[in-house]
């Protein structure tokens, strides 16, 4: 799912984008060493399927289940605010939390898929643990292409101009059109 969830995709990549920067005075500066900014993004990315774990796991055993349209326009919503709080940082609290409390909607997103598979209660959970893994696999895979570019030029103003600004601007552009399709239900970039 990780491969053709463009939107779980573009979620991580939000998260990704100023790993490593720090936000002092106001402004964006580079990390100085890329151990911390690691931790950092393994942190994220772990509490990020953490969180997508319980409501997979709520919503598959059908604990909770909520409406399809309202799971992908809210995934599509996390999207938007995640990369918004990129350009104008207005939440404060740090890009792990982030994870944690948007991975929670995402986890219902996930769900979806493994309900269409009309699987059985015992291949449920050997497919939802599979699923897990994947997906941090998946996730851990973006994370060791992107972040070492990432490190390699973040002291660029190329960066933080063409990567983190216009690259947070272009992801709540598109996660904007996926919430007009998802809340109106018909199809504009199709994807």
């Amino acid at each position: 799912h990780i491969w053709i969830g463009f939107d779980h995709i573009l979620f991580l990549i939000s998260l990704l984008l100023p790993a490593v920067l720090l936000r002092k005075e106001g402004r964006w500066k580079p990390v100085k060493e890329f151990g911390p900014a690691f931790q950092s993004v393994m942190k994220i990315v772990t509490v990020f399927t953490l969180a997508h774990s319980i409501t997979l796991w709520l919503a598959v055993m059908e604990y909770v289940v909520l409406p399809s349209q309202l799971v992908e326009s809210a995934i599509a919503f996390s999207i938007i605010v995640t990369a918004a709080n990129n350009l104008f940082p207005f939440l404060k609290i740090p890009g792990w939390a982030i994870a944690f409390v948007f991975g929670l909607i995402h986890g219902f997103g996930f769900a979806n898929v493994l309900l269409d598979l009309g699987l059985s209660s015992v291949n449920l959970a050997i497919s939802l643990l599979g699923f897990n893994v994947g997906v941090e696999l998946g996730q851990l895979a973006i994370v060791a292409v992107f972040l070492p570019i990432a490190y390699l030029f973040r002291k660029t103003k190329f960066y933080e101009l063409a990567i983190l600004k216009l690259g947070s601007i272009l992801i709540a552009i598109i996660a904007a059109i996926w919430m007009i399709e998802r809340i109106g239900n018909f199809e504009i970039i199709g994807f």
